[in-house]
């Protein structure tokens, strides 16, 4: 690479060679060879992150855009599966306001965001700072890593396998639970848990708590991870309990967390199917049912293709618009704490 240097001239000191020469604040040579540098160093093209993304795109189109706005066309129709079919407009959604059972698949939802967003939540973030701040400190990181696996290990089992256990383990006679009930003595709580109208919803309940509870326990570790241990050192020096350096400390510092984990948990019970299919299908006589295994049913059982579709479609946009309202909601609570911080 050429470079052009001005050569001394009768106001520089040390003369042409002198090693003690300096430049003078009207000298040009360093604006030269900087702007020599800028002039061949490489642009980046603007469009070139474009083409990174141009496969995630089509793919989102292809497997979530296209199916929803068909899943919409079709839920305006009366249509078996088969054949041609028919124009009716707004009337499965007049249909839809009016349907009993649609809207007690709404109210087992609210059940479900109970099971699989408030309460492990709530336990998660307990369980992760009882983990963080007395088990690791007293026991060590391996038994840490040890538990949090074990809590973890309902979210990496299928959910159909998980199922089948438990409905092994619920089963009215010769089940696991019934009989652990009988040898301890108390034959009398003896129940047919998945198989009682007024049980079923909150053995369901309880199951899927056992299944989300790893999720809120990992997120919520690898957010305490970024709290300055100093905070704790501070307040511990202070005075200052578990319990007050757990709500004081550790909430507010890890609330980014605790809007994703509750944002994502809830948005999973609200479809979810899984779980429902396998233990109960929706009964017994309804008990279970939710809006996405109503809307399965509505498809494939009693083939009323458009009547399932405006159900799906009504489940779909209440995710988005709750999606929408919590990350609207968390970009708020962040924007008002970054103030607070400046």
């Amino acid at each position: 690479m050429t470079v052009t240097v001005e050569r001394g001239g009768p106001g520089d000191r040390g003369g042409r060679g002198g090693r003690g020469s300096r430049r003078g604040p009207g000298s040009r040579g360093g604006d030269v060879v900087e702007a020599h540098h800028r002039a061949k160093k490489p642009r980046r093209p603007r469009d070139s992150y474009a083409l990174f993304l141009l496969p995630g795109v089509l793919a989102f189109f292809a497997i979530i855009v296209v199916p929803f706005l068909m899943n919409t066309g079709v839920s305006f129709t009366e249509w078996q599966g088969v054949g041609t079919p028919k124009w009716t407009g707004l009337a499965n959604y007049r249909e839809l306001m009016d349907d009993s059972e649609f809207w007690a698949s709404f109210r087992h939802s609210l059940f479900m965001v109970v099971a699989m967003a408030a309460v492990p939540t709530v336990v998660g973030l307990v369980l992760a700072a009882a983990l963080f701040d007395f088990v690791g400190k007293h026991f060590g990181s391996r038994t840490v890593a040890v538990l949090r696996a074990c809590f973890y290990l309902p979210q990496v089992l299928p959910i159909a396998v998980a199922g089948i256990v438990w409905s092994w383990i619920l089963a009215p006679e010769n089940g696991s639970l019934n009989e652990v009930l009988k040898a301890i003595g108390l034959g009398s709580l003896q129940q047919d848990w998945l198989g009682d109208p007024d049980l079923a919803l909150y053995t369901v309940m309880g199951v899927m708590v056992w299944v989300q509870i790893g999720f809120p326990l990992v997120v919520f570790m690898a957010g305490l991870q970024r709290v300055d241990p100093q905070l704790y050192e501070a307040a511990e020096l202070d005075g200052a309990g578990w319990w007050r350096r757990f709500w004081h400390i550790t909430l507010p510092q890890i609330r980014p967390e605790i809007y994703v984990v509750l944002l994502w948990c809830t948005i999973a019970a609200l479809k979810v199917f899984g779980a429902v299919y396998v233990l109960t299908k929706g009964g017994p006589g309804g008990a279970t049912n939710v809006p996405s295994y109503f809307s399965f049913t509505t498809f494939f059982e009693k083939t009323q293709v458009g009547y399932g579709a405006a159900i799906s479609t009504v489940l779909t946009v209440i995710i988005l618009v709750l999606a929408l309202v919590g990350l609207k909601l968390q970009t708020r609570a962040e924007d008002a704490e970054e103030g607070l911080r400046v």
